[in-house]
């Protein structure tokens, strides 16, 4: 549905992307991970047809960014990092006004608007002015005119950015139910934790370059080298640590106001030899839990040694 072969962009001297080739296929959930300035929303203005590109290209549903700019908007629904200046516009004039720029005809129009506003629940919301809605409200009606023409493809540069954690969790859970609808969703964020279980693939990008991506659990196995191990004992703490600092394959031993946190260099077998030998040792334990990476350690590891 989405793929970028080589694509670059150039601000003068300054390099916003270098080069990117991706591949999107339909009904992912793609999480395109990186810190602000990373090239992030250039990539994601490219595909919306916005900018061109300085090299290489782009071709979204079918249709070439560049040679097919109208054919591509027709595919997509565009959720930009900031809502515009809309005053003195209600609601249901909001959607109505991208309505019509997506030509739809003034019958269609009202159920279509009344069908979004149902499913973003703003239904309530109906009559009150754009600019008195509160920045939660806002980003709901901002993906809610992304809706209005029922694009297959959305594109969403940061639509969590600046919401409390309640709107925060009400938007991941929007995504989850526009997944099951169908529909192949581009989302960027900084803040990694938005992205963590409600993506089925992961991109990420430091300095304009892609420097991973691919399936999660791809990517998460691709950088587990090394096991964590959380630990809380029931007695037998002092063994227990003891074992934990004598392992052979031990890299770190962290103690946390639940238990500890060992990591271990080393497999399968290895984690079933170390808790046999913790039993056998006499040391009860509540949990002895292998912790899968997370989305922080997998761009931590990544990155190592791009951030100065």
């Amino acid at each position: 549905m989405i793929s970028l072969t080589g694509f670059g962009k150039d601000y003068g001297d300054f390099t916003a992307v270098e080069s990117i080739d991706l591949t999107i296929e339909a009904g992912e959930t793609f999480g395109f991970i990186g810190p602000n300035g990373a090239g992030k929303s250039t990539t994601i203005r490219f595909l919306a047809t916005l900018l061109r590109a300085s090299r290489g290209g782009g071709v979204v549903a079918g249709c070439d960014v560049m040679g097919d700019p109208v054919g591509v908007r027709q595919a997509i629904g565009y959720m930009p990092d900031n809502f515009g200046v809309y005053d003195g516009m209600r609601v249901w004039e909001f959607l109505d006004f991208f309505a019509v720029a997506y030509r739809i005809g003034r019958t269609e129009r009202k159920q279509i608007i009344d069908n979004v506003l149902e499913l973003l629940d703003l239904t309530h919301k109906r009559n009150d002015f754009v600019n008195g809605l509160s920045r939660g409200m806002k980003q709901r009606l901002c993906l809610a005119k992304t809706l209005v023409h029922d694009p297959p493809i959305l594109i969403l540069d940061e639509p969590a950015s600046g919401l409390d954690p309640r709107a925060r969790v009400e938007v991941k859970a929007l995504l989850k139910e526009l997944r099951k609808m169908g529909k192949t969703i581009l989302i960027s964020s900084h803040i990694l934790t938005e992205l963590a279980d409600c993506c089925t693939s992961i991109g990420i990008i430091e300095r304009g370059q892609l420097l991973m991506h691919g399936p999660i659990d791809s990517v998460y196995k691709q950088i587990r080298r090394n096991r964590i191990v959380q630990i809380q004992f029931v007695s037998g703490e002092e063994a227990g640590m003891s074992i934990l600092r004598s392992n052979p394959h031990l890299r770190s031993l962290e103690h946390e106001p639940t238990g500890v946190i060992a990591e271990l260099e080393t497999g399968d077998e290895g984690l079933a030899e170390l808790l046999e030998e913790l039993v056998r040792a006499g040391v009860r334990m509540k949990s002895f839990n292998d912790r899968d990476p997370t989305l922080e350690d997998v761009f931590m590891t990544v990155t190592k040694g791009l951030v100065t």
